[in-house]
């Protein structure tokens, strides 16, 4: 087992096990990934734990192993920051026995939203809904003429104003407290419109932007362990470690062979011609 905090971590919404799960894999990847798959959360599984847990490969072949996993999209490496007084940083791996899209590692890792689980490494397809469930904002705006019959407001008032609704539950604005910001002191001989009224409340009384969270997990390049933007990783893995040359400049004009021979031929002559062995003493 790895050090409490790191190690494998099982990824959600897999398939039950089979006898198929790593058949689209090589030989070699396959057994690897079928080790792993069996260990529990928690297990130490960096390159030296899986050679020596197995002893079929060694260090340098866990390694590409590795790396070959991820482009097939079953694992992908991640720096973790703990909660705590202390700031502390974990490495972990996160394993799926069904392979992911790049699309639904990133919003796995970076969002926890998963969306569809999906069976394979292509891009998940969208959930077809029937209509579309009220946001938190419109739901709270729809909610303040329950409280408070001065402020109902129609279904066209609620989408208008659900923008501004939006922000203040983005600030950390819980429905209650905003349903009591915005009905506490109402005019006594009631609201000529009610839409107008919650418009001005809500530009007025909006409450002030909480500092940003501090980055709490960061994804690996599998293969070196850089830091890098999901965007950059494709199947889990850096330009670098996908082998991926830069984009060479363009060639303006290429030398034919003859005029390659006389380039040669004329820079050997220049070298000899200018060249002057030195007297040896007597």
């Amino acid at each position: 087992m790895a050090a409490p905090g790191y190690g494998k971590q099982t990824a959600p919404e897999q398939l039950p096990r089979s006898a198929a799960d790593f058949s689209h894999l090589p030989a070699r990847e396959a057994y690897v990934a079928s080790l792993i798959d069996h260990l529990p959360d928690g297990a130490a599984m960096d390159i030296k734990s899986l050679a020596v847990l197995q002893p079929h490969y060694g260090q340098m072949a866990c390694r590409t192993v590795l790396k070959n996993l991820s482009a097939a999209g079953h694992l992908r490496r991640v720096r973790e920051r703990l909660d705590g007084p202390n700031c502390r940083w974990v490495f972990r791996t996160y394993f799926s026995r069904t392979p992911r899209s790049d699309a639904w590692w990133t919003r796995f890792l970076i969002g926890g939203d998963t969306g569809e689980a999906s069976t394979s490494g292509a891009p998940d397809p969208p959930k077809e809904r029937a209509a579309s469930p009220a946001s938190p904002a419109y739901a709270a705006l729809a909610g303040l003429g329950l409280a408070d019959a001065r402020l109902a407001l129609s279904a066209a008032d609620c989408a208008a104003l659900e923008p501004l609704a939006a922000e203040w539950l983005a600030r950390g604005a819980t429905p209650a407290l905003f349903t009591a910001a915005l009905t506490a002191g109402l005019p006594p001989d009631g609201v000529h419109s009610p839409a107008a009224f919650t418009r001005h409340r809500l530009r007025d009384k909006m409450p002030p932007e909480r500092p940003q969270q501090p980055q709490t997990r960061v994804i690996e390049c599998t293969g070196c362990r850089t830091p890098c933007r999901p965007h950059a990783l494709l199947g889990g893995l850096c330009r670098a470690c996908r082998g991926t040359p830069a984009t060479p400049p363009p060639l303006h004009g290429r030398l034919s062979p003859a005029a390659v021979r006389a380039h040669a031929e004329r820079a050997r002559s220049a070298m000899t011609a200018g060249f002057t062995f030195p007297s040896r003493a007597v």
